[in-house]
C-alpha cells in the first residue's frame, strides 16, 4: 500500500482515533439507532422474490415498490416519495443532482457526512453556516444572489439537538431559498404518529424536500426523499445513486410499510420519552448537550484518551456505548454518545448512569 495511506493510518493510531469493527452481543444496547426496538419485530413476507434482480429503471421495479412509495406519500402527507437504498444514497443523490452549476448550497456545519459528500459531487457552490445560527445563515443569505438551497437536520445525529426549523423556514421564504430537512433521527419517534418534526410544526408545504430513513427508528433499511411529483421525476432521471444501483427487494418495500404502520403505536414512543427523562434526571445535565426529548444524549468530555477510557470501562461492564472522536465531531468535542430506547429498563438506565458517574469521577 502506498506510504501516504499507511501514514494516515499511523496518525490515527497515534491520536487514539483509529476506527475498528466491533460486536456488542450480550451487552445492554445504549448505542444503536433502533429507538423503538422495531428491528426485532417479525413482519410477514408477501413475496417470494427475495432479490430485485436489477435497478428500478431496468428490472428492479415492482408492485411492492410502487405500493410503498404510494403509502409513504399518503402517510407523510406529500405529493410524492422516492425510495433509495439508504439515507446515504438519498443525500448523495439529491445534493449531487438537484443544485445546478451557479447555484449555492448553504449547510449547517454539523450536517451529516452523507450531505457533505453529496455536496462534494455537486457543481454548485457551497458554504457552511454556524450550527443552528439564524444570524449567520441570514448574513450569508444576504450576500448571495441566484438559486439557494439550505440543508439542515431536524434532529442532529451526534449532539442530539433540534434545529430551529420554523425560523429557518421563514428565512428561506424571505430570500426565496429551497429548504431541505434530513429527518433521519426524528421520523418514527417525533410528531403525531412519528411523522417527524416538520409535520409536527405544520411546515410540510414550506419544505422543498425531506429525507427520511428506515434504518433507525423503523428498524429496517432504506430511505426516501419526500417532495413534489416534479422533484421525484427529476431524481428518477438524474440521481445516479438511484439510477445505477440494484433496487431493494420486494420484501424490503413490504417490510417498510408494515414497520411504519407499526410505529404509529404511541406505546413505544411514550416509553422512550419516559426513559429519556429518567436518564437526564439521573445525570449531570450540564455535561449533556442534547435536547430533553432527544433519544441521542451526548456526554461531552473533550479529550480523546478520557473518552476512550470511559467507553472501554462501560463496555467491560456490558454497556454497549460508543466513543465519538474527530472527524465525526470537532476536536475538543469528543464524548460518549448514549442512545436511549423504549426497551431499556429503568434498572438498566439507573445502572448506566451510576457507572458513568463513578468512572467520570475516577477518570477526572
Amino acid at each position: 500500500m502506498d506510504s501516504k495511506l499507511t501514514d494516515k493510518l499511523n496518525k490515527r493510531k497515534i491520536e487514539g482515533t483509529l476506527r475498528s469493527l466491533s460486536f456488542f452481543d450480550g451487552m445492554i444496547d445504549f448505542c444503536s439507532n433502533d429507538y423503538l426496538g422495531l428491528s426485532k419485530i417479525e413482519t410477514s413476507n408477501i413475496s417470494n422474490n427475495h432479490g430485485s434482480t436489477g435497478s428500478r429503471l431496468i428490472s428492479g421495479n415492482s408492485i411492492e415498490a410502487e405500493n410503498c412509495e404510494s403509502f409513504l406519500s399518503s402517510f407523510f402527507i406529500v405529493d410524492a416519495s422516492l425510495v433509495f437504498n439508504s439515507g446515504y444514497d438519498a443525500n448523495i443523490g439529491f445534493f449531487s443532482t438537484v443544485p445546478q452549476r451557479g447555484d449555492v448550497i448553504l449547510y449547517d456545519e454539523k450536517i451529516h457526512a452523507s450531505v457533505r459528500d453529496g455536496i462534494r459531487l455537486s457543481f454548485a457552490k457551497s458554504f457552511s453556516f454556524e450550527h443552528n445560527s439564524i444570524e449567520d445563515l441570514a448574513s450569508k443569505l444576504r450576500q448571495i444572489n441566484g438559486v439557494v438551497y439550505i440543508a439542515i437536520e431536524s434532529l442532529y445525529s451526534m449532539d442530539g439537538d433540534l434545529a430551529p426549523i420554523e425560523e429557518i423556514a421563514e428565512l428561506a421564504e424571505k430570500f426565496g431559498a429551497y429548504l431541505i430537512v434530513d429527518e433521519a433521527h426524528a421520523c418514527g419517534i417525533m410528531g403525531q404518529n412519528g411523522k417527524g418534526i416538520v409535520d409536527h410544526l405544520s411546515l410540510n408545504s414550506r419544505v422543498f424536500a425531506r429525507v427520511i430513513t428506515f434504518g433507525k427508528a423503523y428498524g429496517s433499511h432504506g430511505a426516501a426523499i419526500l417532495g413534489s411529483l416534479k422533484l421525484k421525476e427529476f431524481l428518477i432521471n438524474f440521481a445516479r445513486s438511484f439510477i445505477y444501483t440494484t433496487a431493494l427487494s420486494p420484501n424490503s418495500y413490504a417490510r417498510i410499510i408494515q414497520l411504519v404502520e407499526r410505529s404509529e403505536s404511541e406505546v413505544e414512543r411514550k416509553k422512550l420519552q419516559e426513559n429519556i427523562l429518567l436518564f437526564r434526571s439521573l445525570m449531570d445535565v450540564n455535561s449533556i448537550y442534547s435536547n430533553e426529548i432527544s433519544p441521542i444524549q451526548m456526554i461531552r468530555i473533550g479529550d480523546v484518551l478520557k473518552t476512550k477510557n470511559l467507553a472501554l470501562v462501560l463496555q467491560q461492564n456490558l454497556f454497549a456505548v460508543k466513543a465519538i472522536y474527530s472527524p465525526t465531531v470537532k476536536r475538543g468535542e469528543e464524548g460518549i454518545r448514549i442512545c436511549i430506547h423504549s426497551f431499556n429498563t429503568n434498572e438498566e438506565i439507573r445502572s448506566l448512569c451510576k457507572n458513568i458517574s463513578i468512572q467520570s469521577t475516577l477518570i477526572g
